[in-house]
């Protein structure tokens, strides 16, 4: 947890010490609890595993189900009202803010809950749905919805989401909500552009004395 809450400190501006973010940071506090809940789970303990999730995800707001994967400096930024699936699988170094949903589609077995590559950041409010994959350092934006695999390096944003940018750098930074596209909106900004562009088109000069519009 230290390896965890020293990361922390470098990711987010708030953080003051490392004492205050093992002290005050329900993410930590939340992985934390993940960590022996998924040990109790691979050890077929799995009525215990659930107890302690059940007891991690009243005193966090944070559920994570004791059979998700998760990796190294994974930061949980507040955290409230995440949910993170029996089988997620979450790789090293990724953010998620609150409200983040790791969930399955359907009522299969097996793998149906999705993958986070290393170095992912998923917003605020943000939905990745099914066993689909998200590449390394990808950005998922505020409110989307993800139900299909994003490559390596993405931006996605919208309901469903789609790549908006693409970044080459192996470590991407945190996730500027503020710089973020939305394509529906782009499109619409652009269909009124092109509606008002043949409104002056087809405006025909008034002749003297004719009343105006």
């Amino acid at each position: 947890m230290l390896e965890l809450a020293r990361s922390v400190r470098q990711r987010d501006p708030a953080a003051r010490s490392t004492l205050e973010v093992l002290l005050a940071y329900p993410g930590v506090h939340a992985v934390a609890f993940h960590r022996l809940a998924h040990a109790l789970d691979g050890a077929r303990l799995h009525l215990p595993a659930r107890l302690l999730a059940q007891l991690a995800r009243w005193l966090t707001g944070i559920e994570i189900h004791p059979g998700a994967s998760i990796g190294r400096r994974v930061f949980i930024d507040h955290g409230m009202g995440t949910v993170i699936g029996q089988t997620a699988v979450i790789e090293d170094d990724c953010t998620l803010y609150q409200g983040v949903t790791l969930g399955g589609t359907g009522k299969r077995q097996g793998k149906r809950h999705p993958t986070l590559g290393r170095g992912c950041v998923v917003g605020a409010g943000a939905k990745v749905m099914g066993d689909i994959r998200l590449g390394e350092n990808v950005k998922v934006g505020a409110g989307s919805v993800v139900v299909e695999d994003v490559p390596d390096h993405c931006t996605v944003v919208g309901i469903p989401a789609r790549v908006v940018g693409r970044d080459t750098r192996i470590h991407a930074e945190l996730l500027d909500h503020a710089d973020l596209i939305d394509p529906i909106m782009e499109k619409i900004q652009a269909l009124e552009r092109e509606v008002r562009e043949a409104a002056r088109a087809l405006r025909v000069p008034r002749s003297p004395g004719e009343p105006g519009e």
